[in-house]
């Protein structure tokens, strides 16, 4: 069944380039709710496709500067953004499944599916810190397959059709977790996950992965092509560092995982990765002293220039 729920076509349109943020956008520590509203209504009024958010379940210290994220429950947080906005999609990128219950994130992403109006990507990984998997308890060196069976039962769980619900009903005795969605929730792989392409390409709506120099990740669009086969083809979705300059001529720098660059560089590059097969490019924006705002106009201008949907 290929009936998608309103998300799908927003963030992943037939033709164009759509654009999304990571979100909180530019915080340092936990983000301030009101500013992360209007930043959110901002984002909606000036067309971007989605509002990210990732999942850190806890504050472990990570990175050269060894600082330790401290990010909201996920499906709390873009309950809050979605019930600011009217139109632009909510997604995660990622739920760490190896350290849920599949039951639990189902009841969730059905949920916020239901309460946003079908504007919900759940963006699942496989998670890749010890400390986290030692505080839940879950075998960290397992993860590939408990990441697949839970897969599998997240999957039946969220399936609009009857077959699926009844796997799930198979499971839990008899009981559904919530009425069956009227849409099918999109399902990505963020990362690898530990699985191969063909498996991501065979079980996923569509696979993100990070940043990479751009013949390196041309490669790797080749090759998730290549997984597809002859189907029906999947988006591929890139995540990017972006550090935005005030000089809309400034030349590209290479970041750890994105760009140093000007809106003109900008509007380049992302028609060359559009052109090599990107769907959608979420931003995961650099705080260098510019107002957001300012940011978010002048990446929506570079979305306008491209004429893609979604910005």
């Amino acid at each position: 069944m290929n009936h998608f729920n309103a998300a799908h076509a927003r963030v992943f349109p037939q033709h164009g380039l759509s654009l999304g943020l990571m979100t909180p956008v530019a915080a340092h520590g936990l983000a301030d709710v009101a500013e992360a509203q209007r930043i959110a209504r901002l984002a909606d009024d000036l067309g971007f496709a989605a509002l990210w958010t990732r999942d850190v379940p806890l504050m472990v210290p990570q990175g050269p500067d060894a600082t330790a994220s401290a990010l909201d429950d996920p499906f709390l947080w873009l309950a809050l953004l979605a019930g600011a906005t009217t139109r632009i999609a909510v997604g995660t990128a990622a739920i760490v499944l190896p350290l849920r219950h599949p039951l639990h994130v189902a009841k969730s992403a059905l949920s916020l599916d239901r309460i946003s109006g079908g504007r919900f990507v759940l963006g699942l990984g496989s998670g890749d810190r010890p400390e986290e998997f030692a505080a839940f308890g879950e075998d960290l060196e397992g993860r590939a397959a408990t990441f697949r069976e839970r897969w599998s039962l997240l999957r039946a769980a969220l399936a609009p059709d009857e077959t699926g619900r009844a796997r799930v009903r198979d499971a839990t005795g008899g009981f559904d977790v919530l009425p069956a969605a009227q849409a099918r929730i999109p399902m990505l792989v963020v990362g690898t996950a530990r699985q191969s392409l063909q498996w991501i390409a065979r079980e996923a709506e569509g696979w993100a992965t990070y940043h990479r120099e751009e013949a390196a990740q041309e490669g790797r669009i080749g090759l998730w092509q290549q997984a597809q086969g002859a189907g029906e083809a999947k988006p591929f979705v890139q995540s990017m560092l972006l550090d935005l300059q005030a000089d809309p001529q400034a030349p590209a720098e290479a970041l750890p995982l994105g760009l140093k660059v000007g809106r003109d560089g900008l509007q380049a590059y992302l028609q060359r990765v559009h052109g090599q097969g990107v769907a959608h490019v979420m931003f995961n924006l650099v705080d260098n002293g510019r107002p957001v705002d300012e940011v978010l106009r002048e990446i929506a201008s570079v979305g306008d220039r491209l004429g893609g949907h979604g910005v």
